[in-house]
């Protein structure tokens, strides 16, 4: 389990941003040479998808390798959503030039503010990559109320908390919570947990490629 403090920020357009460099000489273990053991089990809920329609969230964590995380559509931490979203952008490029991921991988990204990001908010976020059908499937997803998704948050693990202080004048909250981005297998179990240290395109392509190897080997 890998994770890491952040800090979300304030409520201003998002700026483009590179995804996270890996240090000079970095080269991540080859697919298959590693085990990812089973963290924990995804939990389920209601979510909304960016149609505001209604689903059991175990349709988004099933089926698929899929790679999980909360956002907030207005941070603008560079160690935060920015990065998650131009790491899994990133991906999700190379992802689409191989034949053999891109039908077997999908990204979710849930909101922490429903209140704030609603659907249509979470539609006009995501933008063409929560638009396109045709290559790998990106869900931005909300809930109705923080009763519903409290446990997500808690299932998942993950904290969220207002700032101790807010500045003059802020007309959205900031919230402080840990930066995770969670690998989840084709069974919904949770494999990896990344921080920003580790969220390298390279190392979450080759745990997606592990886990397509191990469901590939026949049982013993």
């Amino acid at each position: 389990m890998r994770a890491a403090v952040c800090l979300w920020a304030l409520a201003v357009p998002l700026a483009p941003l590179s995804a996270t460099m890996a240090p000079p000489g970095f080269v991540p273990p080859a697919p298959g040479t590693y085990r990812l053991e089973h963290i924990m089990r995804a939990p389920d809920g209601i979510v909304l998808d960016s149609d505001g329609k209604a689903h059991q969230f175990a349709q988004f964590s099933t089926e698929k390798i899929t790679l999980f995380s909360f956002i907030y559509t207005y941070c603008t931490d560079a160690k935060g959503c920015p990065l998650a979203y131009a790491t899994l952008h990133q991906l999700k490029q190379s992802i689409e030039g191989d034949s053999a991921l891109r039908d077997r991988v999908r990204f979710v990204s849930m909101s922490f503010d429903p209140q704030f990001d609603t659907p249509q908010v979470m539609r006009h976020y995501g933008g063409q990559d929560g638009r396109d059908a045709r290559g790998v499937r990106w869900h931005f997803l909300t809930t109705g109320s923080g009763k519903q998704l409290a446990p997500l948050l808690d299932g998942f693990g993950q904290d969220v908390a207002l700032a101790a202080q807010q500045l003059p004048g802020q007309r959205v909250p900031t919230l402080s919570h840990l930066l995770k981005v969670y690998l989840l297998d084709t069974n919904g179990s949770v494999r990896e947990i990344y921080s920003p240290a580790y969220l390298h395109p390279a190392v979450l392509l080759n745990d997606i490629k592990t886990l397509l190897i191990e469901r590939a080997e026949p049982r013993r």
